[in-house]
């Protein structure tokens, strides 16, 4: 039985973790969940308590939540093509690399997004826009400085860091928080980023298409038809 992943839309962090799938190349199903509506769902709530994306339903029935986690067990899968070796420097240094994706860039955002649901107060609204974009610009520097002018973000080829910098560096568009081109090593890298065929294809399964990518993609499948996968 293939692994499941529950992706969000619009603007999902789950967006990397596709790109991780194609990447690695196995055999997968994707779940489309539009949020939040579909994150109140009692039995979403069963795969993931929290009632958050991305999700990972394993081949054993065992839900897996957390990008960061979900990217570490499809690495293991095949470390020579989107992680490193354990015991490795490489792989702790992805590890600190996921570690500040996951926190300091990914929480960046954080007063951006509050901003977004906060229309019926606009005075709250510009200061939490004003503070995430002083935010954003902070984190873009700081990795700029941790890329070192590298093409890729840990070592000589792309990880699985790489795959989810695609699904929150976008964020910095979206909400017009930052101009990326003045972080050259950085821009280089998103730039590489987006003309990657499994990129491509990500933003074509968000725009709820069902492209053929690399051929790892076995289809959608609904909510309601994955809780007899669950594990007891």
């Amino acid at each position: 039985m293939e692994p499941v992943l529950f992706y969000g839309v619009p603007q999902g962090c789950s967006f990397g973790s596709i790109v991780a799938l194609e990447w690695l190349g196995r055999p997968y199903r994707l779940c489309r969940i539009n949020m939040p509506d579909d994150m109140q769902d009692d039995l979403y709530a069963r795969f993931n308590p929290v009632r958050e994306t991305p999700v990972l339903l394993l081949e054993n029935g065992a839900s897996l939540c957390e990008s960061a986690a979900i990217l570490q067990n499809l690495a293991a899968r095949a470390p020579e093509r989107i992680g490193y070796p354990a015991g490795s420097l490489e792989l702790e240094r992805l590890n600190q690399m996921l570690a500040f994706l996951n926190t300091t860039f990914f929480a960046a955002f954080s007063p951006l997004w509050t901003a977004y649901e906060m229309e019926s107060d606009p005075p709250v609204q510009a200061v939490l826009r004003d503070l995430g974009r002083r935010q954003v610009a902070k984190a873009h520097a700081q990795l700029e400085t941790l890329l070192g002018g590298r093409d890729w973000l840990v070592g000589p080829r792309r990880s699985i860091a790489d795959a989810y910098l695609t699904g929150i560096a976008r964020w910095a568009e979206y909400h017009k928080a930052t101009e990326q081109s003045a972080y050259p090593s950085l821009h280089r890298l998103l730039q590489r980023l987006n003309n990657d065929p499994a990129v491509t294809f990500a933003r074509a399964i968000e725009a709820g298409e069902e492209p053929r990518g690399s051929g790892a993609f076995l289809g959608h499948v609904r909510l309601a038809d994955l809780a007899p996968r669950l594990a007891a």
